[in-house]
């Protein structure tokens, strides 16, 4: 199974909510080879709530995870900011992540970001996956805190965006952080734009449906990682063609009106 554990379904956080604009990723995930993704949204992106009742409403139901023309599973996820400077990746059960969703309301903005101890209690008292996101970025902390603090991850991401700008450092960084914790890695695309999928990917060993399994292979590292070559590409690519299509929604226009069919 072919995955993908970092990707969002909207073009950036402050736009609206198109589901046109989250059906062509999907679609183009498809294209690009995946099998599966984890939709780990940023947990104070406008419409978060609009982008899971699409989900759940016009994907198929299986197991944990929706199915999207019978060809793409979308494992529910959010992507959230700590106060201490850095993100992360909770992937769950749709109504534990939408608990987590609520939870985390006070937290919303810069300056009231939840702490890092804050947030481990709180994914504790659900059944997800827990890892820490592109932790070498500029901006980020996380290598820095407290031993006990990292213990709670179940991964660390090997961000597709990061790659593309470090390489071989980012893959050194992100391997010798997750060694020292003795935690595994599992890459991500950190994908807003349909082009940045398969930047970096996992290919597991066995079809997963459910987060508890999804889980056990992580844990159990029962899958490997791939990076691909033309990674820079990709994800230039996917930047210029995002900024384009901000650009038209600031000028009053409908990007979506630009992607292919």
């Amino acid at each position: 199974m072919i995955i993908d554990f970092h990707t969002h379904g909207k073009l950036a956080k402050t736009l609206t909510f198109k589901k046109e604009y989250t059906k062509w990723l999907f679609d183009t995930a498809i294209e690009s080879g995946l099998e599966a993704l984890c939709l780990t949204e940023h947990f104070n992106t406008t419409q978060f709530e609009d982008l899971y009742e699409f989900v759940a409403t016009e994907l198929t139901p299986h197991g944990d995870c929706f199915i999207y023309k019978n060809q793409l599973k979308v494992f529910p996820g959010i992507e959230i900011d700590i106060n201490e400077g850095g993100h992360n990746l909770v992937i769950g059960q749709l109504k534990d992540i939408l608990a987590i969703h609520n939870d985390l309301k006070p937290f919303m903005k810069k300056g009231h970001f939840i702490p890092l101890e804050g947030l481990g209690q709180l994914v504790k008292q659900h059944p997800v996956i827990f890892g820490a996101a592109h932790s070498y970025r500029e901006g980020g902390n996380i290598p820095s805190l407290a031993p006990e603090l990292l213990a709670n991850y179940d991964f660390i991401d090997l961000n597709g965006k990061d790659f593309a700008a470090k390489g071989e450092l980012c893959e050194f960084e992100v391997n010798s952080f997750a060694k020292s914790l003795e935690k595994p890695v599992v890459a991500g695309s950190d994908t807003h734009q349909g082009y940045q999928y398969m930047t970096v990917y996992n290919n597991f060993r066995y079809d997963v449906d459910t987060v508890e399994d999804l889980k056990k292979a992580v844990l159990s590292e029962n899958y490997t990682v791939h990076t691909a070559s033309d990674a820079v590409f990709r994800v230039e690519t996917a930047s210029t063609l995002k900024k384009a299509m901000k650009q038209i929604d600031a000028l009053g226009g409908n990007y979506v009106s630009i992607l292919p069919h």
